[in-house]
């Protein structure tokens, strides 16, 4: 137990760490213990103290070589979620030829249980990039990648879903209540895709398309994840939407899917995602 000093309150103890592991998390290539300090300004005796116990617990590891304070496998357990990798797959050739063909990060994400989980991924070689892994959970409200499979499933699954899903606090234009969010999935049913934007993350454009299989069912999606800066126009955003479009319809076909194919020209596409960005645009204005 670090030993609180008689001006130390024990709250004031238990916060300063979390703000150490907090600020250690921030800066995943280290920081020193007088880098910490100046970051968080909690006095160099107290910091000492913290850092100590905090080691002692396997929270933090130090660098015997710079000296670098980073997060432990103590606090790596404390985030780590459920093992996906069972489920996780190489990246299957038509999601391959997406991330060639658009030089975005695309991915495909899956319904496991209760969660929505990338499963496979094809990283952009843009500096700026959305970071996403292999294997992260999905919010369901806030991402297309989620959406667009939640939008062709059972509506009593979907309720259920929403109603043990954590109400993480994105950004106004994403659907804040479960009824919000029924009406949205409707949508995405009557475009054939979801889009996101700057709702997960700020600056990030977004299209998700569901795959379906052999029975029709829908388990997975594919979604394309850009830097807005790189999506400005109509014509950049529509193709974007083609290219996911193409990839899920493959997809689909190779897990047997025969149903009819919906035929789409760009300017279509792109006439639906003006309509919802003058939607989204109202949202806001509304809030």
């Amino acid at each position: 137990m670090t030993q609180v000093e008689p001006n130390e309150k024990p709250m004031q103890v238990v916060v300063r760490a979390l703000s150490v592991l907090t600020c250690l998390a921030e800066n995943p290539h280290g920081l020193t213990l007088h880098q910490v300090h100046l970051k968080l300004g909690i006095p160099l005796a107290s910091m000492y103290r913290i850092v100590a116990t905090l080691e002692h617990e396997d929270f933090v590891s130090r660098s015997p070589a710079t000296k670098r304070f980073t997060l432990g496998p103590s606090a790596h357990r404390l985030g780590r979620t459920a093992d996906y990798t069972a489920h996780l797959v190489e990246p299957p050739a038509p999601l391959i030829d997406l991330g060639s063909a658009t030089r975005e990060t695309v991915f495909l994400t899956q319904l496991i249980d209760s969660k929505v989980v990338c499963v496979a991924l094809v990283e952009s070689p843009h500096h700026l990039r959305l970071f996403v892994r292999v294997g992260q959970e999905m919010p369901l409200r806030a991402a297309a990648s989620a959406r667009a499979i939640l939008a062709y499933r059972d509506p009593v699954l979907v309720e259920a879903l929403l109603s043990s899903a954590p109400r993480d606090p994105f950004i106004e234009s994403s659907p804040r209540d479960a009824s919000d969010l029924i009406d949205h999935l409707s949508l995405i049913r009557e475009r054939g895709f979801d889009i996101c934007d700057n709702e997960l993350d700020d600056n990030v454009w977004a299209v998700g398309a569901p795959v379906f299989d052999a029975s029709g069912r829908v388990e997975y999606a594919v979604t394309l994840a850009a830097a807005s800066a790189r999506m400005q126009s109509p014509e950049s955003r529509a193709h974007a939407a083609i290219e996911v479009l193409s990839t899920a319809e493959r997809l689909s076909a190779n897990l047997g899917f025969s149903g009819a194919r919906r035929e789409r020209t760009e300017t279509e596409v792109a006439d639906v995602i003006e309509r919802h960005a003058d939607v989204a645009a109202l949202g806001k204005g509304s809030r």
